[in-house]
């Protein structure tokens, strides 16, 4: 609102003392001070409130109202009640740093001009909001996308100083200003908001995380959304059970107390949660390709496809997920399930959305920029099959030559990342368990690795916890010993023990394979070794660090001794 409207409603008994040329500056808020120095309270746009209970000395005032100006404050109002007159002191100061002065008549109190200052601007300001929200309806209705949800929430911020992120049920800052929240706050955030979901009342819902408190308000996908402005709830298009999307419906947090707030307000902000929908609806919409060939491959691996039929889907896999690859990518697998008691939410699909919010992520779970959005590490491709969802998450290919190591998905960072935030959204009724496989780096592996992934999950189920991973180097090789675990983790573990060996043998035409037989036959021993492979035996010291290099391991543990014996016995 402007001065001059303040200046033209007799009710607040405003009398014009100075700046008349300053009419038209707008009041963004009022505040009533005694202090002689109120700068701390002020950010800019009030209107200033005071008796000059505080005025002692006529040198006071010029210091007061630079303060004001210093500060950007829209005005300055005088009570009357307790003076005869307002000092010529304070009018020549105000004149002079060009700070509208208003005398407040004795009959009209302070609180009436704050009640109708606050009612004024509360009222503009949700009409701004409605102008952004219908301002980005249009940009998302007439193009593209609309820019995605960062528009959305620049406009909360640059047009009504609103502070908003959209975050997923694990805490992964999809949208919002930079810097972003740290990883602890959102992570207290999405569990807030999962436990709020778990009763199915309609948001916001309040959080208070590091002495900031936030309004969260949920964004549904998948086609739901929750009642509009004026709408009857009960006619809405609702899950018969909130169980069945809590876990993958992204969250809008906001910077603000909204306790306070009427339901006009609040409802304008639920539609900025429905233009995030529908970014949130295109990228499922986008998703389906790829949950569509990761369907055709598990087909094709759990039905016994030919290794060349595996691999030529995968070749079409592989420039969807990873555009622009030149080599063929190595895959991991992993496999999740969730599980509700009483058994009638059907949880594969939950399962199969979560696990694209999750893997959605930096593949090793490190915080990373995302200059592109969430597209740039949405590379997973899942599908589901029953109560189990699969995913096949493609690993650009590197050379294992070096240090024998590789990127990935890891399950104990994968756990550390969303274990607090899903344990609230799963309360005391269900259940998240994971498996990870280790990389293959062909056709032929990946069944090992998709039943490596299977088995790594039920040892993951075994433990208590709401949410339980476990991976691949958690399937010792003792457990290989086990009548019930399937040939082909058996094969999995071979491979991923001996391949990166193999691969090097057949690159550099090395003996390593050899070595590492004669090396275990002759009981470690460098001498012997050494003799029976007429060998020097700083030649065969370089074998065998090249060995260690490439697999991690230490051929001077028992440990490590004995994987290989049996990965060489089971080949």
């Amino acid at each position: 609102m402007r001065l001059r409207a303040l200046l033209n409603t007799d009710a607040l008994g405003l009398r014009l003392l100075g700046g008349e040329d300053q009419l038209d500056r707008a009041v963004r808020g009022v505040m009533t001070t005694d202090l002689k120095d109120p700068s701390r309270y002020l950010s800019g746009g009030e209107l200033v409130l005071t008796g000059l209970a505080w005025w002692h000395d006529p040198a006071d005032l010029e210091p007061f109202v630079r303060i004001l100006a210093d500060a950007g404050v829209s005005a300055l109002a005088v009570g009357e009640a307790e003076l005869r007159a307002v000092p010529d002191e304070l009018t020549l100061a105000c004149a002079r740093h060009r700070l509208p002065l208003f005398g407040v008549d004795e009959s009209v109190a302070f609180a009436t001009v704050t009640e109708h200052v606050v009612r004024q601007v509360s009222g503009e300001r949700a009409g701004d909001l409605a102008a952004v929200v219908d301002r980005h309806r249009r940009m998302m209705t007439s193009g593209p996308a609309g820019g995605g949800p960062d528009v959305v929430l620049d406009l909360l911020g640059s047009d009504l100083d609103l502070r908003a992120w959209v975050l997923s049920p694990t805490g992964r800052e999809i949208a919002g200003p930079v810097p972003g929240l740290p990883a602890q706050v959102r992570a207290e955030l999405a569990a807030e908001h999962l436990a709020a979901a778990r009763t199915d009342r309609r948001g916001p819902h309040r959080a208070t995380v590091g002495g900031t408190t936030y309004a969260l308000f949920p964004v549904h996908g998948g086609g739901h959304r929750p009642g509009t402005a004026g709408e009857n709830r009960a006619t809405a298009d609702t899950p018969r059970d909130p169980r069945e999307t809590l876990l993958s419906d992204w969250l809008l947090a906001v910077e603000v107390d909204a306790r306070d707030w009427p339901e006009g307000r609040l409802d304008l902000l639920r539609g900025v949660t429905q233009l995030i929908a529908v970014e949130r609806d295109r990228r499922d919409a986008a998703r389906t390709v790829r949950r569509r060939l990761a369907q055709e491959v598990l087909e094709l691996v759990q039905t016994g496809a030919a290794p060349t039929e595996v691999a030529a889907r995968l070749r079409v896999a592989a420039p969807v997920l990873l555009p622009g690859l030149g080599a063929a990518p190595h895959w991991q697998v992993v496999v999740a399930r969730v599980e509700w008691e009483g058994g009638e939410i059907e949880g594969g699909p939950v399962a199969r959305s979560l696990l694209e919010e999750i893997l959605g992520a930096p593949a090793t779970g490190e915080e990373q920029p995302r200059p592109g959005g969430p597209e740039q590490n949405d590379r997973t491709a899942v599908a589901h099959t029953g109560e189990e969802a699969i995913a096949l998450v493609p690993l650009p290919a590197v050379s294992s030559e070096h240090d024998g190591t590789e990127s990935g998905v890891a399950a104990d960072t994968l756990l550390e990342a969303i274990r607090d935030p899903l344990s609230a959204g799963l309360d005391d009724d269900g259940r998240l368990t994971l498996g990870v496989s280790a990389a293959v780096h062909s056709a032929e592996g990946l069944r090992g690795a998709l039943e490596e992934a299977r088995h790594a999950r039920r040892v993951a189920a075994a433990r208590p916890g709401r949410v339980c991973a476990a991976g691949h180097h958690e399937l010792a090789s003792h457990v290989l010993l086990l009548p019930f675990v399937p040939d082909d983790v058996r094969r999995a573990f071979t491979a991923r023990l001996l391949d990166p060996l193999r691969d090097y043998d057949r690159r550099h035409r090395a003996e390593l394979i050899p070595t590492l037989e004669a090396f275990l036959e002759s009981d470690g021993s460098w001498t012997r070794c050494a003799t029976r492979l007429h060998l020097h035996v700083n030649t065969l010291r370089y074998r065998v660090g090249r060995i260690e290099q490439l697999t991690g391991r230490d051929l001077s543990r028992l440990e490590d001794k004995l994987d290989f014996f049996l990965a060489l016995r089971m080949s």
